[in-house]
């Protein structure tokens, strides 16, 4: 988990400097180091929360409630009021709409 976190943070990180695109770069940089300021153990960026708390998905009710949890991040803290509003959502795939993201089947139908 801890190389995940560190390689998908890294590249994160790399991605949103990289961007000349990016409009939000200034602010997600800042929010990063700002987190990594409250940290000792961070270098410079926190893009990861450092506690480790797994979920076993063992049902198709229980994958949908996660599912559900994630598309509804960016409504919860204000930045849309519907899931499919975000645009790098794949709430937007499970209401028919491939033109963003293309994501494997989980195995289950709505």
């Amino acid at each position: 988990m801890r190389d995940f976190k560190r390689h998908t943070a890294t590249k994160t990180i790399e991605a949103i400097k990289d961007n000349p695109q990016e409009s939000r770069k200034e602010w997600l940089l800042w929010m990063f180091t700002r987190a990594g300021k409250k940290n000792a153990t961070t270098s410079k960026y926190q893009f990861w929360q450092h506690h480790n708390k797994p979920i076993e998905l063992w049902s198709e009710s229980v994958i949908k409630q996660k599912i559900d949890y994630i598309h509804n991040n960016p409504v919860e803290c204000g930045f849309v009021t519907e899931a499919v509003d975000w645009k790098y959502s794949s709430a937007r795939n499970y209401k028919e709409d491939h033109t963003i993201l293309e994501i494997d089947s989980t195995g289950f139908l709505e």
